[in-house]
Protein backbone atom coordinates (compact mmCIF):
# COMPACT_ATOMS: atom_id res chain seq x y z
CA UNK A 1 0.00 0.00 0.00
CA UNK A 2 2.96 2.34 0.56
CA UNK A 3 4.19 1.72 -2.51
CA UNK A 4 1.05 2.70 -4.42
CA UNK A 5 0.94 6.00 -2.26
CA UNK A 6 4.47 6.80 -3.37
CA UNK A 7 3.36 5.81 -7.38
CA UNK A 8 0.44 7.93 -6.66
CA UNK A 9 3.02 10.96 -5.13
CA UNK A 10 5.38 10.47 -8.36
CA UNK A 11 2.16 10.43 -10.76
CA UNK A 12 0.52 13.68 -8.55
CA UNK A 13 3.77 15.81 -8.99
CA UNK A 14 4.20 15.00 -12.69
CA UNK A 15 0.56 16.08 -12.90
CA UNK A 16 1.44 18.92 -11.05
CA UNK A 17 4.30 19.92 -13.49
CA UNK A 18 2.34 18.97 -16.35
CA UNK A 19 -0.35 21.49 -15.79
CA UNK A 20 1.51 24.57 -14.82
CA UNK A 21 3.49 24.57 -17.90
CA UNK A 22 0.62 23.67 -20.22
CA UNK A 23 -2.39 25.93 -18.00
CA UNK A 24 -4.40 22.16 -18.91
CA UNK A 25 -7.41 22.53 -15.79
CA UNK A 26 -7.82 18.46 -16.20
CA UNK A 27 -4.40 17.79 -15.62
CA UNK A 28 -4.71 19.99 -12.48
CA UNK A 29 -7.70 18.02 -10.90
CA UNK A 30 -5.57 14.91 -11.46
CA UNK A 31 -2.67 16.21 -9.72
CA UNK A 32 -5.87 17.03 -7.03
CA UNK A 33 -7.34 13.13 -6.94
CA UNK A 34 -3.87 11.34 -7.22
CA UNK A 35 -2.77 14.09 -4.15
CA UNK A 36 -5.92 12.82 -2.25
CA UNK A 37 -5.96 9.37 -2.67
CA UNK A 38 -2.39 8.82 -1.98
CA UNK A 39 -3.31 10.71 1.57
CA UNK A 40 -6.21 8.36 2.05
CA UNK A 41 -4.02 5.20 1.44
CA UNK A 42 -1.70 6.52 3.94
CA UNK A 43 -4.40 7.12 6.62
CA UNK A 44 -5.40 3.58 5.92
CA UNK A 45 -2.10 1.98 6.78
CA UNK A 46 -1.11 3.77 9.55
CA UNK A 47 -4.38 3.24 10.99
CA UNK A 48 -4.10 -1.03 9.87
CA UNK A 49 -0.50 -0.70 11.41
CA UNK A 50 -1.56 0.73 14.83
CA UNK A 51 -4.49 -1.28 15.22
CA UNK A 52 -2.14 -4.75 14.20
CA UNK A 53 0.17 -3.41 16.92
CA UNK A 54 -2.51 -2.98 19.83
CA UNK A 55 -3.27 -6.67 18.57
CA UNK A 56 -0.15 -8.17 19.40
CA UNK A 57 0.46 -5.90 22.89
CA UNK A 58 -2.63 -7.02 23.92
CA UNK A 59 -1.52 -10.40 24.63
CA UNK A 60 1.88 -9.50 25.94
CA UNK A 61 0.20 -7.48 28.36
CA UNK A 62 -2.15 -10.07 29.26
CA UNK A 63 0.88 -12.31 30.26
CA UNK A 64 2.23 -9.46 32.45
CA UNK A 65 -0.72 -9.14 34.10
CA UNK A 66 -0.99 -12.73 35.45
CA UNK A 67 2.89 -13.17 36.60
CA UNK A 68 3.77 -11.66 40.23
CA UNK A 69 6.59 -8.81 40.38
CA UNK A 70 9.04 -10.14 42.13
CA UNK A 71 11.01 -7.56 44.56
CA UNK A 72 14.42 -7.47 46.05
CA UNK A 73 13.81 -6.76 49.66
CA UNK A 74 17.23 -6.03 51.11
CA UNK A 75 18.18 -2.18 50.19
CA UNK A 76 21.15 -0.98 50.85
CA UNK A 77 22.49 1.14 53.71
CA UNK A 78 22.85 4.58 52.06
CA UNK A 79 21.11 7.81 53.07
CA UNK A 80 18.97 9.28 50.54
CA UNK A 81 20.31 11.11 47.50
CA UNK A 82 19.43 14.60 49.02
CA UNK A 83 21.24 13.78 52.19
CA UNK A 84 24.17 12.65 50.25
CA UNK A 85 24.22 15.80 48.45
CA UNK A 86 23.82 17.94 51.53
CA UNK A 87 27.25 16.27 53.04
CA UNK A 88 29.60 16.82 49.80
CA UNK A 89 27.80 20.62 49.51
CA UNK A 90 28.95 21.33 53.40
CA UNK A 91 32.75 19.53 52.45
CA UNK A 92 32.82 21.54 49.27
CA UNK A 93 31.89 24.74 51.40
CA UNK A 94 34.65 23.76 53.80
CA UNK A 95 37.01 23.64 50.93
CA UNK A 96 36.14 26.60 49.56
CA UNK A 97 36.31 28.54 52.71
CA UNK A 98 39.88 27.31 53.98
CA UNK A 99 41.35 28.05 49.75
CA UNK A 100 39.19 32.02 49.92
CA UNK A 101 40.87 32.47 53.30
CA UNK A 102 44.35 31.14 52.12
CA UNK A 103 43.96 33.68 49.31
CA UNK A 104 42.69 36.56 51.02
CA UNK A 105 46.00 36.08 53.41
CA UNK A 106 48.50 35.62 50.36
CA UNK A 107 46.93 39.34 49.18
CA UNK A 108 47.18 40.77 52.36
CA UNK A 109 50.33 40.37 52.73
CA UNK A 110 51.55 41.26 49.33
CA UNK A 111 49.34 44.67 50.23
CA UNK A 112 51.86 45.19 53.42
CA UNK A 113 55.24 44.71 50.65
Amino acid sequence: MLIVALVLAVIGLAALVTAVVTSNELIAWVCIAASVIGVVLLIVDAVRERSKGDDEAAPAEADEAETPAEFDEEYPDEPPVSEQSVELDSESDAETTAVTEQIDDEVADEDRR
